[in-house]
C-alpha cells in the first residue's frame, strides 16, 4: 500500500510513490558497444520541503573475480518537478528573492494542472558526474513516467550523447525503467533498462 507522507507538498503528490531508495539490477545494451551485460543500480528519490523531489542514482558493474572491485558508470543528480508556470512567489532566477507571499497549494491547485491525457506535464533537470546536462520534459500518469531529452549540453571533451527517453513504472512495488538513447553516432535506440526493489 502506498503510504504519502503528511508533510509532502501538494505538487508532489502524483510522484509519491517514487519517494525512497531502490536497488536492484538490470541489463546494457546498445549498438556495437563493447559491453553487454548486467550492472548494478541505485537510486535514491527525496524530498526537502520544496516543490520537488531530489533525485540521486549511481550505477556500476561488479566484478564476478573480485567482490570488492566495481567499475563506476555513471552518477547522476537531478530534480524532478510538475511543469507549471512560475509566479511572483517563487525565487529566481539565481538568487532573487520571491515577489509575493508563498503559496500553498491545495490538492484542488494542483488537480488544475491535469493535461489533456490525464496526467501531468513533468519536468526533469539532470546533471551526469561526467559534464552532461539533459533537461527531459514528459508527463506522469498514475504510475508511470514517459519523458524525453528537450536539450542536452556536453562538455567539449564528453562523448557524443545527442538524445535521450526514459521511461519508469511502479509493477509489483518494484521501480521498473528502460533509458534510450542516441549516442556516438548510433539513431535512438535501447541502451539500459533495471528492476529495483525499496531499499528503505
Amino acid at each position: 500500500m502506498l503510504e504519502i507522507p503528511t508533510d509532502l507538498p501538494a505538487e508532489l503528490v502524483p510522484l509519491s510513490w517514487l519517494l525512497g531508495v531502490w536497488e536492484g539490477t538490470g541489463v546494457i545494451d546498445y549498438g556495437d558497444h563493447a559491453y553487454t551485460g548486467e550492472f548494478t543500480h541505485r537510486v535514491s528519490f527525496s524530498h526537502d520541503g520544496g516543490d520537488y523531489l531530489n533525485y540521486s542514482a549511481e550505477a556500476w558493474i561488479d566484478d564476478p573475480a573480485d567482490p570488492e572491485k566495481r567499475t563506476r558508470l555513471v552518477a547522476e543528480l537531478g530534480f524532478w518537478r510538475l511543469a507549471r508556470t512560475a509566479t511572483d512567489a517563487d525565487a529566481g532566477p539565481g538568487l532573487l528573492p520571491p515577489l509575493a507571499p508563498p503559496v500553498v497549494r491545495t490538492a484542488d491547485d494542483i488537480e488544475a494542472l491535469r493535461n489533456a491525457d490525464g496526467g501531468f506535464d513533468l519536468e526533469v533537470a539532470l546533471v551526469h558526474a561526467d559534464g552532461v546536462s539533459e533537461l527531459y520534459l514528459g508527463q506522469i500518469k498514475g504510475p508511470r513516467i514517459d519523458i524525453a531529452t528537450d536539450a542536452v549540453v556536453r562538455p567539449a571533451g564528453a562523448k557524443a550523447y545527442a538524445a535521450a527517453t526514459r521511461m519508469y513504472g511502479l509493477v509489483d512495488n518494484h521501480l521498473l525503467w528502460a533509458w534510450d538513447i542516441a549516442a556516438m553516432g548510433f539513431e535512438l535506440g535501447a541502451h539500459a533498462s533495471a528492476r529495483l526493489a525499496k531499499a528503505d
